[in-house]
C-alpha cells in the first residue's frame, strides 16, 4: 500500500462515503441529480456549520494574537539581528504563551476544506448518475457546460460563477483584514477555477452552491443587517425549489413540504450562530475525552477490524486475487483505516470544535451506539445464507432492495433494541466509571478476537501463496478421448437444478435433440444442500454420505473429504485408464482446490481450469476487472460492517441488494463489463460477473480443450460452477452481454414456464437467473456432444452430468417444506442425467436415485465388483434400498468453519422412494 494510498483510505474515504450516503437519501425525494446535488450541498453544509464556526473562531482568536502582538514583534525584528533576533522572539512568544505553530489555526478552514474537496471531486467526477441528466440550460451534468460561446470559442460559464461567488465571498470574509489575507483567498479561487474549468458540470455546480453557503454565512458574520443580502438568495434557493416541486414531481404536496422545510431549517440555524458571535472553543483538559476516545476506539476495531476480519477468516482463498498475489489481511487494513478515518479522526475532529453541550451528546450517542451495535452484530442478522466473494448473499444478491427481513424479526429487533437503550442511557448519565470500564473491557475482547482472525488469516498465506504459484506454472487443461476405446465423463455441475430439465428442453427444442441418448433421473436426491456435505458421496459413492463420514469420528473431514474426490480416478487409474481430473471441488479443504491431492497418483492429470485460463476477454479488461474488484473491496468491507451493526430496518437500505447504497454511485463498474451484475428486475441487468465468465469460458471450450485419440480408455471427472453462478444473460442465446434488456423475449414467451400443465414460478431475478444459467450450460454442453459426434466419440462414451445439490428457490409450492422459509425439496434434487455406451434415445426415468449412484454407474460393466481403494469396501447402490436415507440440512456450508472431525450439528431429515411426496416420504428426525 502506497502513502498516498494510506492517507487516502484514511481520510478522504470516510468523507466520500458520507457523500454518498446523502446523496442516496436525497435520491428518495428528488429525481433530478442536479436537485439531489442541490440537497447534497445543502445538508453537507448544514452538518459541517459547527465545524466551520469554530475554525473561523480559531481563525479570528488568531488574528487578534497576532495583531496584539504585532507592534512588540516589529520592534525586535527592527532592533536586533540573526541569532539575538531568533533569541528575543523566542523570549517573547514564550512571555506571552504563545507558539509560531499556531499561525496554522489561520489556516484551518481552508485546510478543512481540502480533504472534503478531494472527496467531493472524486465522487462527483466519477459518479454515473451525472451522465445526460439535464439540469435547466445545462444539458448533461456529467460533463463541461459549455453554456458561454463568444465569437465561435465555446466558454463553461459554471466554473466562471463559481469563482465569482468565491471571491464576494472572500472579500466579504476578508473585510477589515490584511491584505496577506486577501491576496491568499483571492489566490485559492483562482487556484478552483483552473482545476474545475473542465471538470464535469455537476462538480462545478456543487462546488458553486458551497460557495453561495459560504458567501451566506459570511453576510451573517460581517455586517450588522444582513437578512436585505440573505433574503434574496434565500427567495433564489426557494423559487428553484418550488417552481421544481411544481412542474416535476407526482408527489407534489410531499415534495414541497419537503423542500419548503429544508429552507425552514437554514434560517434559524444561522441567526442563532449570528447571535452566538463568540462560540465557545474547546475547553482543555476535559475530563470526558477519554470516554468519547474509547468509544471511537471500540467501533472502529469493530466495523474496521473484528467484523472484516471474522468475514475474511471463514474463507482466505476466497478474498485474494491469484494472479495478484496479497495477504487478505489487507481487506482488515483498509478497513480499520476506514473506520479510524471515520470514528476516531473526523468525529474527533467534531468533537474537538465543539462546545460542551455538544461534546456531552456526543459521549452520550457514541456509547448508545456501541452497545446497540453489539446487539445488532451478535445477535440479528445472522442467517442470511450464502456469501460470495463480493460480501453479496446468493439469496438477495439480485433481489435489488427487496426486505432480507420478516416484519417479525423487524419488529423484534427494534424492541430489543428499545429496551437494550435504556440501562446504556442510564449507566452513561449515573456511572460514568462503569462506562469507561465496560470501554476497556469491550475493547481488550475484540482486539483479542480479532487478533485470532488475523492470525487464522495469515497461516493461510503460505498455501494460498504456492498455489499462486502452481497456477502460474500449470499447463493449460485438457483430456483425451478415444475413438476405439471407452470413454467414462463424469460432468458435476455445480448447483444444478433439475426440475428445470423439461422447461429448458421445451423451449429449446435443439437440447432434445443433442442429449439424444442421455436417460433423465428426476427423483434424485442429495445428501444435503452444500457442496462440502453433498459433493463426497457422488465422488466416492455411499461411503461418504454425511452420516457416514460422521461415523469415522476419528478422522478429519478434509483427510475425508479428499479422499472422496480420489476414489473413481484410482478406481479408473488402476483399471489401466488415462485419468483427467479438472476442478474437483473443496480439494485439499480450499475454496482453490489443492491439486496435491494427487501426488500420490502422478498418472493422474490434474488442472484448476476455472482460473480464468480460457476467458476470452483480454488481458485489458481482465486486469481492470482485478483493479475494480480490489477497489470494491477496499470500499464494502466497512460498508458490510457499518450494516452488521445497524438496525434490521434500515440493513436492507444499506445492502441495497449487495451494492452497499453504491445505486448512483456506478461508473466504475461501467468502464469494465467484467464484474458483478446488478438487476433492477427479472429482465433487466448491467454488468457481468467474472466467476461466471471463467466457468463458463471452459464450457464453451471443451471443443478446444477436448483432445481425440485412436486408441486407450478414458476417464475425465469435471466440476464445473457456470450453474452457481447466477447471472442474468441475454435472450434467447442465453450468452452473457453487458447489458441485459429481455423484456420483449420475456413478454413473448410467457407460457415457457408452464409444462405438462405444471407451472414453475419465476417471480423473482434470483429465480431467472438460476433459469438462465442451467440453460447456458446445457446449451453449452450440447454444443461439446455435437463435437463428440462430429469426432466419432459419442457411442463409446459414457456421460453422467450430475449436480452436488439444487437450490431452495421455492418454484414449486407443493414442494415447500412446512416452515416453507428455507427448506424447500428443489434444495435436495439434483441433476442427474446419464447416456450409457451407444444409446440414442432421450428417455425420462422416475426411479429413486441419488448422487450417490454415481460411482455405481461410472464403472457398472467396466470395472467388475469395484472396491473402494482407501477402505476396501464394496462400490455398488444397496445402501438405497435401506427403508430410509438420512438427509442433513444446511446451517454451516462454509469449510473454514465445518473442517473438524465430524459435520457441525444439523437437522436431519429421513427420506424413502418418491422425494416429492414431503407428507409421507420425509421426516424431520430433530437437530444432531
Amino acid at each position: 500500500m502506497s502513502v498516498g494510498s494510506f492517507f487516502y483510505q484514511l481520510l478522504i474515504s470516510p468523507l466520500e462515503l458520507l457523500l454518498e450516503t446523502i446523496y442516496g437519501i436525497s435520491g428518495i425525494l428528488f429525481d433530478s441529480a442536479g436537485f439531489r446535488i442541490f440537497a447534497m450541498s445543502l445538508l453537507m453544509n448544514i452538518l459541517l456549520l459547527p465545524l466551520y464556526n469554530q475554525a473561523d473562531a480559531l481563525q479570528a482568536k488568531e488574528r487578534d494574537i497576532e495583531k496584539s502582538m504585532e507592534p512588540y514583534v516589529k520592534h525586535i525584528r527592527k532592533t536586533f539581528s540573526g541569532d539575538e533576533r531568533f533569541m528575543m522572539l523566542q523570549a517573547y512568544y514564550n512571555q506571552a504563551h504563545y507558539k509560531p505553530y499556531y499561525t496554522l489555526r489561520g489556516s484551518l478552514p481552508l485546510l478543512l476544506e481540502v480533504p472534503f474537496f478531494i472527496a467531493a471531486y472524486h465522487f462527483l467526477s466519477h459518479i454515473a448518475d451525472l451522465r445526460s441528466s439535464a439540469l435547466g440550460p445545462i444539458a448533461d451534468l456529467g460533463a463541461p457546460d459549455g453554456l458561454l460561446v463568444l465569437g465561435g470559442v465555446t466558454l463553461n460559464a459554471l466554473p466562471i460563477l463559481m469563482t465569482a461567488i468565491n471571491v464576494v465571498s472572500s472579500a466579504v470574509y476578508t473585510k477589515g483584514a490584511p491584505p496577506k489575507s486577501k491576496l491568499t483567498l483571492y489566490g485559492v479561487a483562482l487556484i478552483f477555477l483552473v482545476l474545475l474549468y473542465n471538470s464535469p458540470s455537476g462538480l462545478v455546480f456543487y462546488w458553486t452552491l458551497n460557495n453561495l453557503f459560504s458567501l451566506f454565512k459570511n453576510l451573517f458574520y460581517k455586517f450588522k443587517n444582513p437578512r436585505k443580502a440573505v433574503a434574496v438568495l434565500l427567495a433564489a434557493a426557494g423559487a428553484v425549489l418550488l417552481i421544481y416541486a411544481a412542474a416535476f414531481c407526482h408527489a407534489v404536496r410531499l415534495r414541497i413540504l419537503l423542500a419548503a422545510a429544508a429552507l425552514a431549517m437554514e434560517l434559524p440555524l444561522l441567526l442563532r450562530l449570528r447571535r452566538n458571535k463568540k462560540p465557545l472553543l474547546p475547553a482543555s483538559g476535559n475530563a470526558n475525552y477519554k470516554l468519547f476516545l474509547l468509544g471511537g476506539l471500540f467501533l472502529a476495531v469493530l466495523t474496521g477490524v473484528l467484523i472484516p476480519s471474522a468475514v475474511v477468516a471463514s474463507s482466505p482463498e476466497e478474498f485474494v486475487q491469484l494472479s495478484d498475489f496479497y495477504s487478505p489481511n489487507v481487506h482488515v487494513v483498509n478497513a480499520a483505516l476506514c473506520a479510524v478515518g471515520t470514528f476516531v479522526i473526523w468525529l474527533g475532529v467534531f468533537y474537538y470544535l465543539s462546545g460542551p453541550g455538544i461534546r456531552r451528546f456526543l459521549e452520550g450517542g457514541i456509547w448508545l451506539v456501541s452497545g446497540l451495535a453489539v446487539v445488532d452484530y451478535m445477535f440479528f442478522g445472522t442467517h442470511l445464507g450464502e456469501m460470495s466473494s463480493r460480501l453479496v448473499y446468493d439469496s438477495t444478491r439480485l433481489y435489488g432492495n427487496t426486505a432480507m427481513f420478516s416484519p417479525g424479526e423487524v419488529n423484534r429487533n427494534l424492541l430489543v433494541l428499545l429496551l437494550a437503550a435504556i440501562p446504556l442511557v442510564f449507566l452513561f448519565v449515573k456511572k460514568t466509571r462503569f462506562v469507561k470500564a465496560a470501554y476497556s473491557v469491550l475493547l481488550i475482547a475484540i482486539v483479542c478476537m480479532s487478533a485470532v482472525n488475523i492470525v487464522q488469516i495469515q497461516r493461510a498465506v503460505p498455501g494460498l501463496r504456492k498455489t499462486a504459484a502452481d497456477m502460474r506454472a500449470d499447463e493449460l487443461a485438457h483430456f483425451s478421448l478415444s475413438r476405439n476405446g471407452n470413454n467414462v465423463v463424469v460432468i458435476m455441475l455445480d448447483r444444478a437444478i433439475s426440475s428445470y430439465i423439461p422447461y429448458l428442453f421445451q423451449e429449446n427444442p435443439q437440447l432434445q435433440e443433442q442429449f439424444a441418448g442421455f436417460t433423465y433421473y428426476p427423483n434424485t436426491l442429495s445428501f444435503s444442500g452444500s457442496t462440502n456435505l453433498a459433493a463426497p458421496a457422488l465422488f466416492g459413492g455411499y461411503e461418504y454420505t454425511p452420516e457416514e463420514m460422521n461415523k469415522r469420528a476419528d478422522e478429519w473431514l478434509a483427510d475425508k473429504h479428499d479422499e472422496a474426490l480420489k476414489v473413481m480416478p484410482v478406481l479408473f487409474l488402476e483399471a489401466g485408464y488415462e485419468v483427467t481430473v479438472c476442478d474437483p471441488p473443496y480439494a485439499g479443504y480450499n475454496y482453490i482446490p489443492d491439486l496435491h491431492i494427487y501426488d500420490d497418483y502422478p498418472e493422474i492429470h490434474a488442472y484448476n481450469s476455472e482460473d480464468g485460463e480460457f476467458f476470452s476477454g483480454t488481458q485489458e479488461q481482465v486486469q481492470n476487472s482485478i483493479d475494480l474488484l480490489n477497489r470494491l473491496w477496499r470500499r464494502n468491507f466497512f460498508c458490510f460492517s457499518i450494516m452488521k451493526i445497524s438496525p434490521l430496518v434500515v440493513q436492507t437500505k444499506l445492502y441495497y441488494g449487495g451494492t452497499y447504497n453504491m445505486r448512483y454511485y456506478s461508473s466504475e463498474l461501467d468502464y469494465t463489463p467484467i464484474t458483478d451484475q446488478t438487476t433492477t428486475d427479472m429482465s433487466h441487468g448491467t454488468g457481468l460477473n467474472l466467476e461466471f465468465m471463467n466457468s463458463f469460458a471452459v464450457l464453451e471450450a471443451l471443443p478446444e480443450i477436448t483432445r481425440i485419440a485412436e486408441d486407450g480408455d478414458t476417464f475425465l471427472l469435471l466440476q464445473n460452477c457456470t450453474a452457481h453462478q447466477q447471472v442474468l444473460l441475454a435472450e434467447p442465446s442465453y450468452m452473457p452481454a453487458e447489458v441485459i434488456d429481455n423484456e420483449a423475449y420475456d413478454t413473448a414467451h410467457q407460457d415457457r414456464f408452464t409444462c405438462k400443465g405444471r407451472e414453475l414460478r419465476v417471480w423473482t431475478a434470483d429465480q431467472m437467473a438460476h433459469y438462465h444459467v442451467n440453460m447456458a450450460a446445457l446449451m453449452k454442453l450440447g454444443d461439446w456432444l455435437d463435437y463428440l459426434r462430429e469426432n466419432g466419440v459419442y457411442d463409446n462414451t459414457r456421460i453422467i452430468i450430475v449436480a452436488d445439490h439444487g437450490r431452495q428457490l421455492h418454484q414449486f409450492e407443493d414442494w415447500l417444506f412446512g416452515d416453507a422459509s428455507y427448506e424447500d425439496v428443489m434444495l435436495y434434487n439434483p441433476l442427474l442425467m446419464v447416456k450409457d455406451f451407444g444409446s440414442d434415445t432421450l428417455t425420462t426415468d422416475d426411479s429413486f436415485m441419488t448422487n450417490a449412484d454415481v460411482p455405481t454407474l461410472a464403472t457398472e460393466g467396466l470395472i467388475a465388483d469395484p472396491v473402494n481403494p482407501f477402505t476396501g469396501k464394496p462400490i455398488n447402490s444397496e445402501a438405497k434400498l435401506a427403508d430410509e436415507l438420512h438427509v442433513a440440512s444446511v446451517n454451516y456450508w462454509r469449510i473454514a468453519e465445518n473442517h473438524g472431525k465430524t459435520f457441525m450439528p444439523e437437522n436431519w431429515y429421513a427420506v424413502h422412494d418418491n422425494i416429492f411426496d414431503i407428507n409421507n416420504n420425509w421426516t424431520l428426525l430433530g437437530n444432531w
